[in-house]
């Protein structure tokens, strides 16, 4: 059963045309294996319409553990976000960051709208 609270105040997260946001942390374990990340991927990012929001290698822990890279990019669409992401020549891009950084975590978040009253 759902909490009437979260059916309340996150109802539109059904809605697939809301703007969607990826949330990714990760460690690098190999800075020299690392290098062709980031200009592998900023291509395919502008290919795919995505803003980097957040690119920080120095962000501050205010709870939980602290991550080496923190990055908040936005899509318009839940589509364009996992076009991106599944896209063929993301493969060997996004092979380079998991060969090179290890506790990753990357997450899929809708954007949130207040409700009408």
């Amino acid at each position: 059963m759902r909490c009437p609270v979260t059916v309340r105040f996150f109802h539109n997260l059904e809605d697939s045309n809301l703007p969607v946001y990826i949330i990714v942390s990760y460690d690098i374990t190999d800075p020299e294996g690392y290098e062709g990340y980031v200009p592998g991927v900023l291509p395919l990012l502008e290919k795919h319409g995505a803003e980097i929001l957040v690119a920080d290698y120095a962000a501050e822990t205010l709870e939980g553990h602290s991550r080496g890279v923190n990055v908040v990019l936005r899509f318009d669409s839940e589509a364009a976000a996992r076009t991106w992401y599944n896209d063929a020549d993301y493969g060997p891009i996004k092979q380079i960051r998991l060969d090179s950084s290890n506790n990753t975590s990357m997450v899929l978040a809708k954007e949130f709208t207040m409700p009408s009253a």
